[in-house]
């Protein structure tokens, strides 16, 4: 393995968090086959992530922002150790865009963090979110909670913050495990996928708006 962004990734010192697998035989294994099947056969990603005829909108959001989750994890821990409470003091996307952490326990208003505090609790707040069987169920039949899609929103909010971050502040890192191409098709995937679905807002895609022009024509 000489690439050195699957180096990292594969490294066992590395404490990358458990990922949340699909059951074998259930309706979402066979979608998430389905959607890496059409990532591996080098579909157009704009097609790739289209709903496929005769799937739960549901199910097909949920598969994704399960994998998108377990990427953008492993791209953020690859980079980790260079994104310190020393390096980065602020969690940002560049001078114009500073990001405060809110939750339901410890920080119910908008708090000033660095980066790496912030990215351990968003990425415990996600995992807490996509491992609670009543916002995901796992039982095929059970039915999804009503205000599925805004949880969904909200979490894909948070992890693109963590693209903003590790692009603007750590994409030297990334060019120089050259892994940018990796990294980048994962962008590109998460931006197709937010944007068929309405699943972010736009202001919230603003700290990448010109790179996004050049990347996803």
């Amino acid at each position: 393995m000489s690439n050195p962004f699957l180096k990292q990734v594969f490294n066992k010192d590395k404490t990358f968090r458990p990922k949340r697998k699909f059951e074998p035989g259930t309706q979402r294994f066979e979608l998430h086959k389905k959607a890496q099947a059409s990532l591996n056969a080098g579909l157009d990603l704009k097609l790739a992530v289209q709903l496929p005829s005769g799937e739960e909108l549901n199910d097909w959001v949920a598969v994704h922002v399960v994998d998108f989750f377990n990427r953008v994890n492993l791209i953020y821990g690859t980079i980790s150790d260079g994104c310190t409470e020393q390096s980065c003091p602020i969690m940002s996307g560049g001078p114009k865009y500073e990001y405060r952490w809110q939750d339901e326990h410890k920080f119910r208003k908008p708090t000033a963090l660095s980066a790496p505090r912030y990215m351990d609790l968003l990425m415990d707040w996600i995992e807490v979110q996509i491992n609670n069987e009543d916002i995901f169920p796992t039982n095929v039949g059970t039915p999804f909670p009503k205000n599925f899609l805004q949880v969904v929103k909200k979490i894909l909010s948070r992890l693109f913050r963590v693209f903003v971050h590790v692009y603007i502040h750590h994409f030297d890192r990334i060019a120089q495990m050259g892994s940018e191409a990796h990294v980048n098709t994962c962008y590109k995937h998460f931006y197709y996928f937010v944007k068929e679905f309405g699943l972010i807002d736009t202001k919230e895609l603003e700290p990448l708006k010109e790179m996004t022009a050049r990347m996803c024509h």
